[in-house]
């Protein structure tokens, strides 16, 4: 590792993502690091570098909402592990976002230095979670069920619906994905067909209580 080592930081506050540098340089003074300050210029650093040791991704930034970030990168790129840096530290969250497929679950509260080791253990291959907090508490059988489904969607498919949480129409979505409307309608069949639900907004509502998407507009329940 050290030089070797390339890190995205996916974050929108700039003074956070000067205090994970600074985590990372602390332990791989030769790393490269790489900033994002929301999905898209994420997805196009990952497209464009070939290379990419670890990926540190915020759950709420442009474009990310909840899981539907760490969602999305794994399922198009599942070789390349994902940490959860947040601010927010509830046991459920902490204990989905694992079982979602992250690497790792760093409190923004964490001291620099404990970052730093957290960090270490995860590019060394192994797992990190905050070892204060009690995650065995399995989820109950309709929730587990959902998140397998979840898991089941394709990349694009997960796009779609992170931009159906959005309130976007399918013409808005063919347009920021480059594809056909005929495209995305085959999407959001499957999705439903995948989420066991028969409408879209009934897709948003399943996928936000979990925190997969964003929460259900307004007066949506």
């Amino acid at each position: 590792m050290g030089s070797e080592t390339t890190i995205v930081v996916a974050d929108d506050h700039p003074l956070f993502r000067g205090a994970l540098r600074g985590a990372v340089t602390a332990i791989l003074p030769g790393a490269r690091i790489l900033e994002a300050s929301g999905l898209e210029p994420l997805t196009r650093i990952l497209d464009d570098e070939p290379e990419i040791d670890l990926v540190l991704l915020d759950l709420t930034m442009p474009g990310v909402q909840g899981f539907s970030g760490l969602i999305y990168l794994r399922a198009q790129h599942p070789a390349i592990p994902v940490v959860i840096v947040s601010a927010n530290e509830d046991p459920v969250v902490i204990r989905r976002a694992l079982d979602f497929g992250a690497a790792g679950f760093i409190p923004k509260s964490l001291e620099v230095d404990r970052i730093g080791e957290a960090i270490g253990q995860v590019l060394a291959g192994g797992h990190w979670s905050p070892p204060d907090i009690e995650l065995s508490a399995s989820e109950d059988k309709e929730t587990a069920d959902l998140m397998r489904r979840l898991g089941t969607l394709t990349p694009q498919q997960v796009r779609v619906l992170m931009m159906l949480s959005e309130g976007l129409l399918n013409k808005q979505i063919a347009y920021e994905l480059g594809v056909s409307e005929a495209t995305v309608k085959a999407h959001v069949s499957a999705i439903l067909q995948k989420l066991g639900v028969e409408s879209r907004t009934q897709a948003v509502i399943v996928s936000s209580r979990i925190g997969a998407t964003l929460k259900p507009p307004a007066g949506v329940e």
